[in-house]
């Protein structure tokens, strides 16, 4: 096969991590906070996939964690939304080298104001390029208006040379479209497709370049030397006796059609998707990877601020990029963490997070005055997982239980749609984010017990009123049935393994 005469060098990976940043870690917390922790020019590609400004409330199942959560990404207005915003692309702008690249996914709510604010932060020169990502098929019937069935992304740069390393769609040979089929209309006697390209020079001024070849003087392409050898193999033909030649350039060579602005060719995840996890505004792989393909080497560093499920950085770990993520949310967080477990040969270990071979998941909340602020949904679940249990699949109408504690050598059999089996053994967990749980809390669960039929189960609340604990008392002594009562406080001292048992 003839070489490709304007490829470029492969870059040559680093053999170690960045020297400016800790990386392969999971931040827990706003942004703005550890972004400032950040040094100057440390990032070399940045990836963003806020909240949009949609006025849309989420109730979603998370089928890692059987947890549903409650999505709200409302702002109050575009301006709210931009005010927040804008710090936080300051900071971004901040941390990004001169040679790297900045990616803002949106949707049509607030696109054009955000294309506004980013011309203030980055400059109007750096912008790049407005990629629209076909996300849906078009609304059916009773759908008012053109359907918006798509995202924008925006991409900047950080003021120098960027990375770029251009994305192609590969040519189907087997199922070629008419303008790639009558393109390469020429076939060799082994059945390979090829055109026949031009070997003039585009600069006319080349004395060393400029010689007679097949009764033809030009200024070629290559070299006298080279043009003979190409000769000899086939790769430069006369179409017709007395021709000029003319260079077979071959269909099967070629890295395919170059990726433009529009980006039709990467579905969304849908219900059926392997990778689905539940989360509203989760990004396919396959988007994430040609990003950093296109910006970034192996080995640069990966910044995703808004992670969610974390997408963008099990691409990057995947791509063998160096990467750091921060998210709000510790179950979002947590997911992150048992996502890059489950998919990846990285372990979440500390000593081999610092040998270079693990990640780490910092600044989840571990005071009592923290988990009193968390959102309940994190509460819940942070309850949950403290007592090595399952978080329920619901929270509006989930009958009275939070989640379930399952016995040693005992697995929960899932049954469709992720349920489980409730004849199986398993103990019963309701958490309350209460000062104090009362009577009326012990009434509400024993009811629940009594529905499921368990006869033992775990009540977890920062304290407990006297009514509440006698309330227990007289379940016991009457119906046989014990709540076992944990404080917040216990599960951050992990003092409460006696009362599982």
């Amino acid at each position: 096969m003839a070489k490709k005469a304007d490829a470029k060098p492969t870059p040559v990976p680093r053999s170690k991590p960045s020297s400016l940043v800790d990386t392969r870690v999971i931040y827990c917390g706003d942004n703005l906070d550890q972004l400032k922790k950040l040094p100057d020019a440390c990032v070399d590609l940045i990836y963003i996939d806020p909240p949009f400004n949609s006025n849309r409330n989420y109730e979603i199942f998370w089928p890692e964690t059987s947890e549903k959560r409650r999505f709200d990404d409302r702002h109050e207005s575009t301006k709210a939304y931009i005010d927040y915003m804008r710090p936080r692309c300051d900071e971004l702008r901040r941390v990004l080298k001169k040679t790297g690249s900045f990616y803002y996914h949106c949707d049509w709510h607030a696109s054009h104001h955000v294309r506004v604010m980013l011309d203030e932060i980055f400059g109007e020169n750096n912008f790049q390029s407005e990629i629209i990502w076909h996300r849906t098929l078009a609304k059916g019937l009773g759908f008012t208006g053109f359907p918006n069935n798509h995202d924008t992304i925006f991409l900047y740069g950080g003021g120098g040379e960027l990375t770029f390393n251009r994305p192609y769609d590969p040519y189907d040979l087997d199922n070629l479209d008419e303008k790639t089929a009558s393109k390469y209309s020429h076939r060799d006697p082994d059945g390979r497709l090829y055109q026949l390209d031009n070997l003039m020079n585009p600069n006319p001024n080349r004395p060393n370049l400029t010689y007679e070849f097949l009764g033809h003087t030009k200024v070629w392409r290559w070299t006298k030397e080279r043009m003979q050898e190409a000769y000899e193999n086939g790769i430069v033909v006369q179409p017709s006796p007395g021709a000029v030649p003319r260079m077979k350039r071959y269909l099967d060579e070629q890295e395919g059609r170059p990726i433009d602005t529009v980006w039709m060719d990467i579905p969304p995840i849908n219900s059926q998707a392997k990778e689905r996890l539940g989360y509203p505004t989760q990004k396919p792989l396959a988007l994430l990877e040609r990003i950093i393909k296109a910006s970034s080497n192996e080995n640069d560093v990966v910044l995703d601020a808004f992670c969610g499920c974390g997408t963008a950085i099990l691409a990057a770990q995947n791509l063998k990029r160096q990467w750091i993520g921060i998210d709000i949310s510790p179950t979002s967080c947590s997911v992150m963490a048992k996502r890059l477990r489950d998919n990846t040969t990285l372990r979440e270990d500390e000593d081999l997070w610092k040998a270079g071979r693990g990640f780490v998941v910092q600044n989840l909340p571990f005071t009592v005055d923290l988990l009193r602020k968390m959102p309940p949904f994190e509460f819940e679940n942070w309850a949950v997982k403290q007592l090595n249990g399952r978080a329920n699949k619901v929270q509006i109408g989930d009958k009275g239980i939070d989640g379930r504690i399952y016995p040693v050598g005992v697995s929960p059999r899932e049954m469709g749609a992720g349920e489980l089996a409730l004849e199986e053994s398993w103990y019963p967990i309701q958490v309350k984010q209460k000062d104090k749980a009362g009577r009326p809390d012990m009434d509400a669960f024993e009811t629940a017990m009594r529905r499921a039929a368990r006869t033992k189960g775990f009540f977890v609340s920062f304290d407990y009123s006297e009514e509440a604990e006698r309330e227990v008392t007289r379940f016991w002594k009457e119906e046989q049935r014990t709540i076992i009562l944990l404080t917040v406080k216990e599960l951050l001292d992990g003092n409460f393994a006696h009362k599982l048992v």
